[in-house]
C-alpha cells in the first residue's frame, strides 16, 4: 500500500451515497399541528366539492372534469405545497392519521420523487394501502431511487414483477447488496445493516484520509467513524472522526485507530445489538461476515426503529392483537385481527363461570360473597401484572439468568405476601364494616384477607412463570401473558375465596 499513497482512490472506498437531503422538523409537535392543518384543508375541499356538485346538478357537465377543475381551484395545490415542506416521517405520520379516502388524496399530491422515502416511514399496514393505489410504473420509480438496504425493507410488500424490474435496473454491486440484505432473517443485524460506509487502509496518514474525505461529495448519515480494513476487507479497527481531527496530520491510521470497539456479526440478533447501542451510547458499529470481512454497518437510526418496533410489538401482543393494525382499516379486517385472543378470553371466562357455578350453594347462603369476590380477583390481577411487566422487561434486557432467577422469585413472593397481608387486611376491615350488622360480618373480613393473600401469591407465580416458560420455549414472553394472567387470577381468585367461604360458613 505504501507505494500507492499518491493515489487517494486506493486508500479506501465509500459506497455511493445518493440519499437526498431531508427537511428536519424544528419542533417535535410539528407533525401533530400539520395533521390538524391537513385535516382542515381536506374538510374545506370536501365542502367545496359538495357545493359545486349541488350547483351544477342541472348542468350537462362531466363529473370527472368538474372534480378535476375543483382540485385545481379549491386549494389542493395548497395542500400539496404543505406536504412538500414536511419531513418524510411527518408525511407518513399524517397519512397514518387519515381515513383511507383522504389518505389517497394526500398521497396523490406527494411529489413522485419522495414516494420511496415515505413508503419506508409508514407502518406496514398503511404501506399496503398506498402500494395498492399505485400502478407498476409509479412503484418502480419510487423504489429505484432507494439504496439496496432500503429496497430490501420494501420487497415483502411489493409485487414480484416490480421487484424484478427494479433489480434489473440496479448495478451488479447493488444487486449483490440487495441479495445479501434479503438473505438474512428479519430480526437479524444483517437485515438492518446499511451498506453506505467509508473505509480506509491502516498504513496511510491521517492527512491522506482527510484529503480523501474532502474529495467525497457527501458523507453517509451518522458517520462518526471510518472503518479500517486491509486489502482483503478484513476489519482491523475503526478511526473515530474526533481522533482524525485532533491528532497531527502525519500520524498513521494504525496508531490512531481503535482496535477494541464493538463489532457486530450479520446473524446477531437486532434487539441485542440495540441494547449494546444503548449501553455504550453508540452512533454506528461495523458489521462483519463469518470470515471477519466488513460488509456493512449498523446505525443509531436503525436501532431506534428496532426499539420502537419491539415496543409496539410487545404492546400489541399484550393486548392480544395478532399484528399491527391500520386504525382506518375496514371493520372486517380489524375485527379478524382481534379474534384470536378474544376467543381465548371467551373460553377462560366460561371456565371462571363454572368455578363460580360450583359454589352456588355457598353464594345462596351468603349473598355478600357475590359482591366481594371480584375484588379478590381484580387486586391479584393488578399485582400479577406488575410482576409480569418487570419480568418481561428484565428478560428483554437479559438481566434474568439461572443464577438469579430463584432469588428474584423469592423476592416477588415476599412482596406479594406482604401486599396481601397489608391490602388484604384493609379489604377485610372494609368488608367487616360493610356487613357488620350480619352474623357473617367478622368471618367475611377474615375470608377476604386470606383469599387476597393467597391470590396475590398466585398472581406473582403466574407473573413470573409464564414469561420464563415462554422464553424457554423460544416464544416472545409478552405474547398472551396478560390473558393467561387474567384467566389464572380470576379463576383461582373465585375458587380460593368461595372455597374458604364454604369452609367457614358451613
Amino acid at each position: 500500500m505504501a507505494e500507492q499513497l499518491h493515489d487517494p482512490q486506493d486508500l479506501g472506498s465509500v459506497q455511493p451515497h445518493s440519499e437526498p437531503s431531508r427537511k428536519v422538523p424544528r419542533e417535535a409537535e410539528d407533525a401533530s399541528r400539520a395533521l390538524v392543518e391537513v385535516q382542515e384543508m381536506l374538510r374545506r375541499h370536501r365542502l367545496a366539492v359538495d357545493a359545486a356538485q349541488r350547483q351544477h346538478q342541472s348542468q350537462d357537465l362531466d363529473r370527472d372534469l368538474l372534480v378535476e377543475d375543483l382540485v385545481e381551484r379549491r386549494g389542493l395545490d395548497e395542500l400539496g405545497a404543505r406536504l412538500d415542506r414536511l419531513h418524510p416521517a411527518d408525511v407518513a405520520y399524517i397519512l397514518e392519521g387519515l381515513p383511507l379516502e383522504e389518505r389517497l388524496i394526500a398521497w396523490d399530491l406527494v411529489k413522485a420523487e419522495r414516494d420511496g422515502e415515505i413508503l419506508l416511514e409508514v407502518s406496514d399496514a398503511v404501506r399496503e394501502s398506498l402500494i395498492e393505489s399505485m400502478d407498476r410504473h409509479e412503484l418502480v420509480d419510487a423504489v429505484e431511487s432507494l439504496d439496496a438496504d432500503e429496497i430490501a425493507d420494501l420487497v415483502p410488500d411489493l409485487p414480484r414483477d416490480v421487484v424484478e424490474e427494479v433489480r434489473r435496473q440496479l448495478t451488479q454491486e447493488e444487486r449483490d447488496q440487495l441479495r445479501a440484505a434479503m438473505s438474512y432473517p428479519e430480526d437479524s443485524v444483517g437485515a438492518r445493516m446499511d451498506f453506505d460506509l467509508v473505509k480506509v487502509r491502516e498504513d496511510v496518514t491521517l492527512e491522506t484520509v482527510l484529503r480523501y474525505l474532502r474529495r467525497l461529495e457527501d458523507l453517509p448519515d451518522h458517520t462518526d467513524q471510518v472503518f479500517v480494513v486491509d486489502r482483503n476487507d478484513q476489519l482491523r479497527g475503526a478511526l473515530p472522526i474526533d481522533r482524525l481531527l485532533v491528532n497531527e496530520p502525519e500520524v498513521m491510521v494504525v496508531d490512531a485507530m481503535v482496535r477494541d470497539g464493538l463489532t457486530l456479526h450479520a446473524m446477531d440478533d437486532a434487539e441485542d445489538a440495540a441494547q449494546a447501542f444503548e449501553r455504550y451510547d453508540l452512533v454506528s458499529a461495523p458489521v462483519v461476515d463469518p470470515q471477519g470481512r466488513l460488509i456493512g454497518r449498523l446505525t443509531v437510526a436503525e436501532v431506534v426503529d428496532v426499539i420502537r418496533e419491539q415496543g409496539d410489538y410487545e404492546l400489541l401482543s399484550q393486548a392480544g392483537l395478532r399484528e399491527e393494525e391500520d386504525i382506518f382499516a375496514s371493520v372486517w379486517n380489524s375485527a379478524k385481527n382481534r379474534w384470536l385472543w378474544l376467543a381465548v378470553n371467551l373460553c377462560t371466562a366460561f371456565f371462571a363461570s363454572r368455578v363460580i357455578g360450583a359454589f352456588e350453594g355457598t353464594i345462596e347462603r351468603v349473598a355478600a360473597l357475590a359482591a366481594l369476590m371480584p375484588i379478590v380477583a381484580g387486586i391479584a390481577g393488578n399485582s400479577g401484572n406488575q410482576t409480569m411487566t418487570l419480568m418481561v422487561r428484565s428478560l428483554a434486557f437479559g438481566q434474568i439468568t439461572e443464577a438469579n432467577a430463584r432469588r428474584l422469585m423469592a423476592k416477588e413472593f415476599a412482596i406479594a405476601g406482604l401486599n396481601g397481608l397489608v391490602w388484604g387486611g384493609v379489604a377485610g376491615l372494609i368488608a367487616w364494616g360493610l356487613y357488620r350488622d350480619t352474623i357473617e360480618g367478622p368471618m367475611l373480613g377474615v375470608t377476604m384477607m386470606l383469599a387476597m393473600v393467597l391470590n396475590l401469591l398466585v398472581g406473582a407465580l403466574i407473573g413470573m412463570v409464564v414469561p420464563l416458560l415462554l422464553q424457554r420455549l423460544g416464544r416472545d414472553p409478552a405474547i398472551g401473558s396478560s390473558v393467561l394472567l387474567t384467566f389464572s387470577t380470576d379463576s383461582m381468585g373465585f375458587f380460593i375465596f368461595l372455597g374458604l367461604a364454604t369452609l367457614f360458613f358451613r
